[in-house]
């Protein structure tokens, strides 16, 4: 009786530990310069059906049901999606627009598991021409997601479909 005593607390130590050191929030953008000014790149970019062309998940479910609440390109506009298992299900809402600078989003993640978290798009001046794009998005891990994640690179998994799809906007709007 007592080993089994001793073999739960040194689980719940593990378990303590663990929460302790795993990261409690996770942070992951990408950036690409493209080759027209932002008052073409940003019209494009805050209108969230377009994704639909440059977006990876789409390629990788191009049968996903979606459904848009709100006027595409607007503050409050809600676009969802069912897809496959790469894609999951969840939502994206458009919170916030800075004209010519910043789109602001929530992200709600029902499959394959649930999360949410908030997503960005930024565009600056790089030069005569040229527009700076930053993809990007922030989230909270909760308990017992934060043991996961010190298994599990949030920056590696997400950061490649983040490059992918900016390639993409950029073969897009410089075509």
């Amino acid at each position: 009786m007592m080993t089994l005593i001793y073999i739960v607390a040194a689980i719940l130590i593990l378990l303590i530990i663990l929460a302790a050191i795993a990261p409690k929030s996770y942070d992951v953008s990408r950036s690409i310069v493209i080759d027209k000014p932002k008052e073409i790149v940003f019209p494009y970019l805050k209108m969230v059906k377009n994704q639909d062309h440059w977006s990876p998940w789409k390629k990788k479910d191009p049968n996903m049901k979606q459904t848009f609440t709100g006027t595409d390109g607007e503050v409050g506009f809600k676009s969802s999606w069912i897809g496959n298992k790469e894609v999951g299900e969840g939502s994206q809402t458009i919170t916030a627009i800075v004209e010519n600078e910043r789109i602001d989003n929530h992200l709600v993640f029902l499959k394959p598991w649930k999360s949410e978290s908030d997503g960005y798009y930024t565009v600056a001046d790089e030069g005569p021409g040229q527009t700076k794009v930053i993809w990007g998005f922030t989230g909270q891990n909760k308990f017992p997601t934060t043991i996961f994640m010190l298994f599990f690179n949030m920056d590696k998994a997400v950061g490649k479909d983040f490059e992918e799809g900016l390639h993409n906007l950029k073969k897009i709007l410089e075509a």
